[in-house]
């Protein structure tokens, strides 16, 4: 008989649903039970796509005399981590403060108020490798609270002071300087993998924020190594296992060093934030792999993540069949009866194996340059290329025959602010109408489906659409990333509109998630549900912190608007965490590159005219083929300064459409050829470009040598 979380839109509660656990869904209904039969909460948390989680459910939850033990000893809450970041920050901040580490499915034991006092990761169903069954975990936890409720009452204390303390007032760390910036290059380079590309040792994460700081490292300072890191390490992930070379899309991460053997689950953000990389890789470098690969990814959203309505589904399950990978992996006798004569070149591209490389199969990978091939088959490298587009083309039409991994098909607003960033920077910048129109669709979906407004007329985002329910209160995240999705569209149409839906949502996240006390972002909202502490996550994880797109956010529009107040607020928060970002780059990537913007500032581009001339098109085509970091651009005609700040007084010369590049709102000569145009955007990315606009605005600051 189905348990209460048979009623929920979450695929990850509704895997659950016929466990003879007796699950709650987190609830005011759970914690009421609790305190009348004063039994400590069990919560677990996890994710549709968590081939742990699956084990854990196997080996524990499907299993009846753990089930009984349970529902005899505690009250069962089950939480989709997706959809509530904020339950799940909370406890992991206790398990990792309990542990040292942290990981899902995450297992929580609470009192009935809510407050931690013991925690972990996954247990196995027997003793095993020193760690305790879940059945002897149940059973302790149980005994310590009903024996001991002293040490259960220190322990409480203990997290609550760490509660405390991380919502204590934000206070400033030093002043950010390009000094700061470089402390964090230093530190990511210390951390980097020469030989195979990536950020420490396995497990192997696409660190994609870091990267992308590492980009704009380069392009101020010139230091060819920090390119270097990216163009290397992104190679290497699309060549490995971790890229789907049939399908498309990355996986979540590797767990080897060398990018084989990844762990299959494929998550929407982590692609998000690859695609946009790979297009910023591609306007720094023109390597065509990272194009093809990027558009690959894209492509494969569009074609297998993609709501009928426009919006982008969560998650793909690592398992299927109830084994990790088995969707994704060949037999070498496989290739050899699907791909006939190309069989041969093929094998050797992706290098197959008879005995495999994964449990007796093949994860396809490519381990040699393609002109490697070429020498060894006796083929040109155009002939390679050809047999290995041919093959794809069978081996997905046969893989589609098989058993698919399970798809989380909610949408998340905040995972959709990131996809339509990257949809429509790629729709700009590889001029793709197929981009486009997916954006554009997207962000009309977002708009009409997970943005209300409320009762003080200002726009909200809700955090998570599924089968036309739209629930949960959007966290800091969501609005912001939607907001800069809104504002990526506005990049790529020009239609004003998107401008002002970005900014009235910026509106909100000071209106609902500043906290002048504390002088902060929370991640939830004023108004939002009271839990045992109002969260603030500062640091970017898988994906970006909500504080870290707030931050970028509010610069971007303070510059197109030249609000000072939204600026402000934007570099107070950078500076109270300029040392932390210095020192440990790797857990600010997505932060540093708003560091990047405030201490350089933005190079600004007005496109003045209209925007369905052919004449503006070239214009902003030429804008699109440069990696400008910081770009802040604005097209139309001209317009008031309360409308668009960076397009007042800035008028066409004669009938052409023209632009104008600036720095601080000090703008070089205007062009209007794309040629004069790229050459005003070498100059103004420079260091030296920084500096002349520095002084044409009479600023006193001090750029030091890079």
């Amino acid at each position: 008989m189905p348990n209460r979380l048979a009623n929920e839109t979450s695929p990850y509660l509704q895997q659950h649903a016929d466990n003879p656990v007796d699950w709650f869904p987190w609830g005011p209904e759970a914690f009421e039970r609790a305190r009348a039969g004063d039994k400590p909460i069990l919560l677990s948390v996890g994710y549709a796509a968590c081939h742990w989680c699956h084990v854990m459910a196997h080996e524990s939850f499907e299993d009846e005399r753990t089930a009984r033990l349970m529902n005899e000893l505690f009250v069962n809450v089950k939480v989709d981590r997706e959809e509530r970041p904020d339950v799940d920050s909370i406890y992991m901040q206790a398990v990792q403060a309990m542990t040292g580490h942290g990981g899902w499915p995450m297992t929580v034991f609470l009192t009935p108020a809510g407050e931690p006092f013991y925690g972990g990761t996954y247990y196995p169903p027997e003793d095993r490798h020193g760690m305790p069954s879940f059945s002897r975990i149940l059973e302790s936890v149980a005994n310590a609270y009903r024996a001991n409720p002293e040490g259960i009452a220190r322990t409480t204390a203990a997290m609550r002071e760490i509660y405390e303390s991380a919502a204590a007032p934000a206070r400033s760390s030093g002043a950010l300087t390009p000094a700061t910036l470089e402390r964090a290059y230093r530190s990511l380079a210390a951390m980097y993998d020469p030989g195979h590309g990536g950020f420490g040792d396995a497990p192997k994460f696409p660190q994609a924020m870091g990267m992308d700081f590492l980009l704009r490292y380069w392009a101020r300072t010139e230091t060819r190594y920090a390119r270097d890191m990216v163009q290397h390490t992104f190679r290497r992930m699309a060549r490995g296992g971790l890229y789907d070379q049939v399908g498309g899309g990355f996986a979540r991460y590797s767990t080897d060093a060398l990018w084989l053997v990844p762990h299959f689950e494929k998550m929407l953000y982590d692609n998000a934030l690859l695609a946009r990389l790979g297009v910023h890789l591609w306007q720094a470098t023109g390597d065509a792999e990272a194009r093809r690969v990027t558009e690959e990814t894209l492509d494969w959203v569009r074609r297998e993540m993609t709501a009928p309505g426009g919006g982008f589904y969560s998650t793909l399950d690592a398992d299927s069949e109830g084994h990790e990978g088995k969707f994704y992996v060949w037999d070498e006798s496989e290739l050899d009866t699907l791909l006939g004569d190309d069989a041969r070149v093929v094998k050797q591209y992706w290098g197959v194996t008879s005995g495999g490389n994964f449990e007796g199969k093949n994860i396809l990978h490519v381990p040699n340059e393609i002109g490697v091939v070429a020498r060894r088959t006796g083929l040109d490298e155009a002939e390679v290329a050809a047999a290995v587009s041919r093959a794809r083309a069978v081996l997905y039409d046969v893989r589609a025959q098989r058993v698919w991994p399970g798809r989380d098909e909610k949408i998340l607003a905040g995972w959709n602010g990131l996809m339509l960033r990257a949809m429509a920077e790629g729709a700009r910048v590889f001029g793709r109408s197929d981009y486009r129109e997916a954006a554009l669709v997207n962000g009309e979906f977002l708009l009409g489906h997970l943005v209300r407004r409320s009762d003080d007329g200002r726009p909200r985002v809700l955090r998570v659409h599924k089968d036309g329910v739209t629930r949960v209160a959007g966290f800091l995240e969501d609005h912001a990333a939607v907001a800069l999705g809104f504002l990526a569209l506005h990049d790529l149409t020009f239609d004003r509109a998107w401008l002002g839906h970005a900014r009235d949502l910026a509106q909100s996240v000071v209106e609902h998630f500043w906290d002048d006390g504390a002088g902060a972002f929370f991640d939830t909202a004023r108004d939002a549900e009271a839990l045992i502490t109002r969260p603030r996550d500062i640091t970017d994880n898988a994906v970006p912190s909500g504080n870290s797109l707030a931050v970028e956010l509010l610069l971007l529009l303070g510059d197109l608007f030249d609000d000072g107040d939204l600026r402000q607020r934007a570099e107070w928060v950078l500076e109270t965490l300029a040392e932390p970002m210095a020192r440990h780059g790797a857990a600010f990537g997505h932060l540093l590159g708003a560091a990047d913007l405030a201490v350089h500032g933005a190079v600004e581009v007005a496109l003045v005219g209209d925007p369905e001339a052919p004449d503006f098109r070239a214009l902003a085509a030429a804008v699109a083929e440069h990696y400008v970091p910081s770009l802040v651009v604005a097209g139309g005609p001209p317009a008031h300064a309360d409308s668009v700040a960076l397009l007042a007084g800035r008028p066409t010369v004669g009938d052409a459409a023209t632009a104008y590049v600036c720095r601080r709102y000090a703008c070089e000569s205007p062009a209007t050829t794309p040629e004069a145009l790229a050459e005003r955007l070498a100059v103004a990315t420079s260091v030296a470009g920084e500096l002349r606009a520095i002084r044409t605005t009479g600023s006193m600051a001090v750029i030091p040598e890079p």
